[in-house]
């Protein structure tokens, strides 16, 4: 189908584009990569009189590393998290997960801000940023405000997010050096969304886990931190016993929808095993 018609803005900076949503209202959209408005506007799903496309703020890409933290800018690509040095040496877990989104052409133009901001549980990257501890730098008409990724999922599509606001960088705790990471994805074909999947980091020290965090990826209408998953496994060896006791707390708070892609038992069950293919595989790649 056709989209709506609607007038196009392309501010060139933050302000620009805060004020343009502040003049317009619930009418006017922000636009990203696109991959997740434009399709719902084909539908007639979604259907803003004003689209406002963040792709001419130059303040709004770049990777950085200051104070402890990495901040990544919302339209930062996926094909650019791949690309990054910088995350590659010290967030390897971003890379992992964005080669499994979609294919290349999409990775090209799709961004981190869009997959975390519009509340999709579908997305991969809002499970891994709870995961990863990450916070979000929410512009608006008051100035910035930074909202936990773990507090920002309200249901699906509802987010902490006011609709004069724009979300402008993602802000991540940098890791220890030689911690363990994986993000483990069941899909039915490339460039599906999962049929469940889990992140996972952790550091260990003589065998022994010293933290770990645990979440899930399109299993709820909201991504997922599992809390009580990583406090199970906090202290422990990764020895069979304890690592079943986390994974029936990671499925217990699991609420997937029968689908296509299989019913919503099968879904939890597949949770629980990508969680235990994550631990496997964070747990190898960590050192003491």
């Amino acid at each position: 189908m056709i989209p709506g018609e609607f007038t196009y803005h392309r501010p060139s900076s933050v302000a620009e584009a805060v004020a343009i949503l502040v003049s317009h209202g619930d009418e006017a959209r922000p636009l990203s990569g696109g991959h997740s408005l434009i399709p719902m506007m084909k539908l007639r799903m979604a259907a803003p009189e004003h689209l406002v496309d963040l792709g001419g703020i130059a303040d709004l890409k770049g990777i950085s590393e200051d104070g402890g933290a990495i901040t990544i800018r919302a339209m930062t690509t996926q094909h650019e998290l791949i690309e990054s040095d910088l995350l590659s040496e010290k967030l390897p877990i971003i890379r992992e997960t964005s080669l499994l989104i979609a294919d290349p052409q999409i990775r090209y133009l799709g961004t981190l801000g869009g997959n975390v901001a519009n509340g999709d549980p579908g997305n991969d990257m809002p499970a891994l940023m709870q995961c990863l501890d990450a916070s979000y730098v929410l512009t608006g008409p008051d100035g910035n405000r930074e909202v936990a990724a773990r507090d920002f999922y309200e249901a699906a599509y509802f987010t902490a997010l006011a609709p004069e606001e724009i979300l402008t960088a993602v802000k991540i705790p940098t890791p220890p050096a030689g911690h363990g990471w994986a993000y483990e994805k069941l899909k039915r074909k490339v460039g599906d969304y999962a049929t469940a999947a889990a992140a996972v980091m952790l550091s260990m020290t003589g065998g022994t886990v010293t933290s770990c965090s645990v979440a899930l990826t399109n299993v709820a209408d909201t991504p997922l931190y599992a809390a009580e998953a990583g406090d199970i496994l906090n202290g422990s060896t990764l020895d069979e016993t304890t690592v079943g006791k986390a994974v029936a707390a990671a499925e217990a708070i699991t609420d997937p929808a029968s689908d296509g892609r299989g019913p919503a038992e099968y879904r939890t069950k597949m949770a629980g095993i990508m969680m235990q293919r994550a631990l496997a595989r964070a747990a190898e790649r960590a050192s003491a």
